[in-house]
């Protein structure tokens, strides 16, 4: 041991296990080296605490120097031999270290007790030399003896510094002191990886004693501080962070010093020296204990997060990016209207993606121009169409006067708005000096390379800047709100076509009809709820037919939008087509099924059926169904002939009664084909009213259809609504009914307002009115020449009677042609018929089933010309099977109506 190290030990103030006899030496280098062993041979035991000789319960060893001494960790024993080779003092530490108890140790040889038989004889020479009078330190293998059971003791090895020394006699003897190696290699052993951890750890490393001051630092600390580690020594916190970062510090470092918690994962922010960068620390704190367990500082383990809290940010905005696409994609385009989707894409970015937004479509696109604008107009008119604001309403900065939602402006030519709708690129504008907007980025939204509007999102000052990040998702934003905007723009333009369609094919105005009195009506699906109506395929009609009859149709055809229209209208047309044909209704109606079966076929209903029977190919072929009721009304009889096609049941309403359902076959829808339809004839009351309807009166989702229809008969069965009993004049009445008809029709729509508004709605109601008895002139002729003058004189006669003098000479001419023709071509008896209504219709029935045929006679001819001279004198003309024969008509206006009457002079003379 050097002298430099014996006088630390001799610093040390500690009460020795070496007895007194041993420590007593005449030789004054014997009294310095037992002074040295008194110093070695203290036994380090538990802290004693702030004051000096307080003893802890269960120790028998008091400390004064300064806790932290290496006899906290390295464990001291000592005995003593004396001059015979025999220990004759064993300490309390010796008997811990090496097992042996003190009344076993006194008088055993130690080279025989401890050392192996192969060592023994070195260990006796050792032995001599020591008791001779010389020093020996080394290591020394050692095993403790067997136990009394028979054990075998453990082996180690034990350094052992032995001093000679002298007994009160003066004979030679020898203090050795034991320190175990295996104690000693573990300290080396921690040591060496403290310093490695500690010194090379990729982290700043600090250790912070209980004064808050560091007491080392280790390299990668200082190469991020500046200096040499040396150089942090008796630093604080507050030299290293801002004030009030190290003041949270401080508190942390202060808890975790008395309560002994760790911290995990602390982030400090601060600044390095020489940059204005802020840096991202993650600290872990915990206590530090020495070897006796007392608390001796904090250890300090920092790693720099700067770039991970970026990428962590990066991250968590590339996350909120995706979330807003993911809430834009469901939550914007879910309306066709071009006003809700610009509300719907602010909702999703106000206040998830900016605090200010507003969207400006072209004024032309919400007028219905065909063409929108192109990119190059950029100073064209907008209308701002939305606004959100997630700051009290705070005005954009940076772009004029501020705009109202629904007001038409332009941006200035020369602006960053304007730019970006010429060239379709984005802007961005830094908010002014004062305001409150901190930037803007001026979108356009372009569609199919088609600028659509201009969409602005702003951000107010203490918010973050926007980023290329924030530019991308804008005009991605943007992009599918433009999308939508487009193909809303595409459906307003297609549905506003497809409305003008399905009005032309609609009867104009208040129909109106011989012997009835009309009113209809038609509501498009969702009129009712607000919402956007979609074209459909229900239609009605009201048809004149020869001899003051009418047909009334109400159909419906299945499905919606642009082809249901096309196809009810092509139905609609061939319903004319057929009614003017004078067919029955239930042919009418097998007519209509066999055009329906067509319409999904390039080649007709022809092809239709050969694809029918190739189940593959009628897979390809579109399946057009419809339904439809079919009603021919005679005013003069009063009848009415039904054929129904799978549609709702009529209803009738006589005087005085309840409304009920007519009782007619549905048949087949239209375009089933296979079925044959049937008719069926009742006879209406003066004053009945008949109803005719399509579904979507009395069905929809939330009530069945039963349901609907008893809450229509209800509607109809009003016991407020008048029913005509009397007879006033035919213009009283007429103007009266027509009154309250208009006034039922409202009635039931009011009535049924929860039971409709998903479909279209048709309703067509028809109150009789039967033509007088007196309007009507019935004459049967004999087949004979002479009743061609009766005719005549029949004619004359009811024409007079009805005032109508200036109709005279035209009618008798043609009815002349007319009973002529029934004679030289018909069969059977002739009768002659005369309808006064709104017009005149003189109508001739025979048996004979030959139609007439009207053809150009030639000059020399001598006849030939009648048919001719009918066409020209009459408003028209035209003939229709019967039942038992066929019937031949023409029509003339009235005196007081505004067509004027044909001389028949100038007709005759026209003819050659």
């Amino acid at each position: 041991m050097t002298d430099a190290g014996r006088g630390e030990l001799e610093g040390t103030v500690r009460v020795s296990e070496i007895p007194a006899k041993a420590t007593e030496s005449e030789d004054p280098s014997d009294g310095a080296r037992a002074g040295a062993a008194g110093a070695l041979a203290g036994e380090a035991g538990h802290t004693l605490g702030e004051g000096e000789g307080e003893v802890p319960a269960g120790d028998a060893m008091w400390q004064s120097s300064p806790p932290g001494s290496i006899y906290d960790y390295i464990k001291v024993a000592s005995f003593s031999i004396g001059p015979d080779g025999l220990v004759d003092q064993w300490s309390l530490r010796a008997e811990q270290i090496l097992g042996i108890s003190a009344e076993r140790a006194v008088g055993m040889d130690p080279i025989d007790a401890f050392i192996d038989s192969d060592l023994r004889e070195r260990g006796q020479r050792k032995m001599a030399e020591i008791l001779d009078g010389r020093e020996w330190t080394g290591v020394v293998p050692f095993r403790i003896p067997d136990t009394a059971e028979g054990e075998r003791g453990e082996e180690g090895l034990a350094e052992v510094y032995v001093m000679p020394t002298r007994t009160q006699e003066g004979e030679k003897a020898a203090v050795c002191i034991v320190v175990d190696v295996r104690t000693l290699r573990s300290i080396e052993t921690d040591l060496a990886a403290s310093q490695s951890i500690f010194g090379q750890s990729p982290f700043g490393f600090l250790l912070i004693d209980t004064d808050l001051r560091v007491r080392r630092a280790n390299k990668r600390f200082a190469s991020i501080f500046g200096g040499t580690p040396d150089d942090h020594r008796g630093k604080g916190v507050h030299d290293y962070l801002p004030r009030s970062e190290a003041e949270r510090v401080s508190a942390v470092l202060r808890r975790v010093l008395q309560t002994g918690d760790s911290i995990t994962d602390m982030h400090v922010t601060g600044f390095v020296p020489g940059s204005e960068e802020r840096r991202h620390w993650s600290i872990n704190l915990y206590r530090v204990h020495s070897g006796s367990g007392r608390p001796i500082g904090i250890a300090w383990l920092g790693l720099d997060v700067t770039a991970r809290r970026a990428a962590a940010r990066e991250a968590a905005a590339a996350r909120r990016n995706l979330a807003l696409l993911n809430e834009a994609g469901a939550r914007i385009g879910n309306s066709l209207d071009l006003e809700t989707t610009a509300r719907e894409l602010l909702d999703v970015v106000v206040p998830g993606f900016c605090d200010l937004a507003t969207v400006d479509l072209y004024q032309g696109l919400l007028v219905g121009d065909e063409t929108p604008p192109g990119l190059a107009d950029g100073s064209a008119e907008l209308r701002r169409v939305a606004f959100a604001s997630a700051v009290s309403d705070a005005p954009f900065a940076g772009t004029g006067a501020p705009v109202a939602v629904g007001a038409v402006h332009h941006f200035p030519f020369n602006s960053p708005c304007a730019d970006a709708l010429r060239t379709a690129r984005s802007q961005s504008i830094p908010g002014e000096d004062g305001g409150l907007v901190q930037s803007t980025l001026a979108i356009p939204m372009v569609a199919h390379d088609t600028v659509v509007g201009l969409a602005q999102f702003s951000r107010t000052k203490g918010s973050e800047p926007f980023g290329d990040r924030d530019r991308d998702l804008a005009v991605e934003l943007a992009a599918r709100a433009a999308v939508c905007i487009d193909n809303a723009r595409l459906y307003r333009r297609e549905h506003e076509r497809a409305l003008i369609l399905q009005r032309s094919l609609l009867p104009p105005g208040d129909p109106v009809a011989s012997g009835l009195d009309i009113a209809c009506r038609y509501l498009p699906g969702n009129a009712s709820t607000g919402r956007p109506s979609e074209v459909g395929g229900d239609w009605f009609d009201v048809i004149e037919l020869p001899g003051h009859r009418t047909a009334l149709v109400v159909g419906d055809v299945m499905g919606r939008g642009l082809r249901a229209a096309v196809a009810m209208g092509e139905l609609r047309t061939a319903v004319r087509t057929l009614a003017l044909l004078d067919l029955e209704p239930a042919e009418v109606l097998s007519a209509l099924d066999e055009i329906a079966r067509g319409l999904g076929t390039p080649g007709g209903v022809q092809q239709a059926t050969r694809a029918a029977r190739r189940p593959r190919e009628a897979d390809l072929s579109e399946v057009y169904l419809a339904t439809c009721v079919y009603a021919v009304y005679d005013s003069v009889t009063r009848r009415c002939t039904f054929a129904n096609a799978g549609h709702l049941p009529p209803v009738l309403v006589e005087p005085g009664e309840s409304a009920l359902m007519l009782d007619v076959p549905p048949g087949m829808p239209l375009g089933v084909g296979g079925e044959p339809f049937e008719e069926v004839e009742v006879e209406l009351p003066e004053g009945a009213l008949l109803a005719l309807y399509t579904d979507g009166l009395v069905e929809s989702r939330d009530h069945p259809l039963d349901e609907g229809l008893q809450a229509f008969v209800g509607a109809l069965t009003d016991p407020s609504r008048p029913s005509p009993d009397h007879h006033p004049s035919t213009a009283a009445l007429r103007a009266d009914t027509h009154r309250n008809l208009e006034d039922v029709c409202d009635h039931v729509l009011n009535t049924l307002d929860t039971h409709h508004g998903e479909d279209d709605i048709a309703l067509l109601m028809a109150r009789v009115q039967g033509l007088p008895a007196e309007s009507v002139g019935d004459w049967t002729l004999p087949r004979e020449p002479r009743s061609v003058g009766r005719a005549r004189e029949y004619a004359r006669g009811m024409l007079l009677s009805w005032d109508m003098e200036p109709l005279v000479d035209t009618t008798e001419l043609l009815v002349s042609e007319l009973v002529t023709n029934a004679l030289r071509y018909g069969e059977g008896e002739i009768r002659l018929r005369l309808l006064l209504d709104r017009t005149l219709v003189c109508e001739v029935w025979d048996a004979g089933l030959v139609q007439p045929r009207r053809r150009r006679a030639r000059d020399t001819d001598e006849g030939g010309r009648g048919l001719q001279l009918v066409g020209l004198l009459s408003a028209a003309w035209g003939s229709r099977r019967t039942g038992r024969g066929k019937t031949v008509w023409f029509e003339l206006p009235l005196p007081n109506g505004e067509t004027e009457l044909t001389d028949p002079a100038e007709a005759l003379l026209s003819l050659f």
